[in-house]
């Protein structure tokens, strides 16, 4: 994580995202534009929880893990996107994993500015009941989804989320067996349909890697992208 000492960016931001009349002007001195590498975490289950993070560019995964190590996405999620409301909200520790799938800008405030400048600011109250109400809604159907959806599905849900781009067909260093856990099957299970795959065309693999070479392939495949 990257602090960026950037404010005409970050006002870009908030105007981009129509945020001013939320993050309204006692906020100002005290929103901090950050960066993340791919790969890096944004914040880890079971850690306290001291920000609030509004994605503003790029893409972040969304992932919870059981005491028995394994884990399961949730979603994957583009700006607009808030990290830390229901948190904030509860005073509760991290409740998921957010990690960064491609280079991201978030901008973060810490929890003692929220509390003194917006808990009777209307319109930053009600954001964070429209971010959080959408949430129960979409976890509610992640969960149905990788319940009810079958693993060609969810596989070819996966592979498009983690291709962050147009450009992104190289999926490099894919663990087989984190695809598994994350996606909720198993490792034997999931080889096959990796097989599947390419004998169809959608992809190839390759020393640890994973060439999408049929994206328009896997988009049929997975109809609405299950994940997004």
């Amino acid at each position: 994580m990257k602090e960026l000492k950037e404010l005409e960016q970050l006002l870009a931001y908030l105007q981009t995202h129509q945020l001013e009349q939320i993050f309204h002007e006692p906020f100002l001195p005290h929103l901090t534009l950050y960066s993340f590498e791919q790969g890096e975490f944004i914040c880890s289950q079971g850690d306290a929880s001291e920000f609030l993070y509004v994605l503003v560019k790029g893409k972040v995964k969304i992932y919870t893990s059981s005491p028995e190590g394994k884990t399961l996405i949730l979603s994957f999620k583009k700006p607009l996107e808030v990290i830390g409301d229901i948190e904030y909200v509860r005073s509760i520790d991290i409740i998921n994993t957010v990690e960064a799938v491609s280079p991201v800008w978030m901008i973060g405030i810490h929890h003692r500015w929220l509390k003194k400048y917006g808990s009777d600011h209307a319109p930053f109250l009600q954001f964070l009941l429209d971010i959080i109400t959408r949430k129960f809604h979409l976890k509610n159907n992640s969960m149905t989804f990788n319940i009810m959806y079958p693993v060609e599905v969810r596989l070819a849900s996966y592979l498009l989320s983690v291709s962050f781009d147009e450009a992104d067909s190289l999926l490099k260093n894919i663990s087989i067996k984190d695809a598994a856990n994350l996606i909720g099957t198993s490792y034997r299970h999931l080889n096959r349909v990796i097989t599947q795959f390419c004998a169809e065309g959608l992809i190839e693999r390759s020393r640890g890697s994973i060439l999408v070479k049929d994206k328009k392939g896997l988009l049929e495949l997975a109809g609405n992208n299950i994940y997004e």
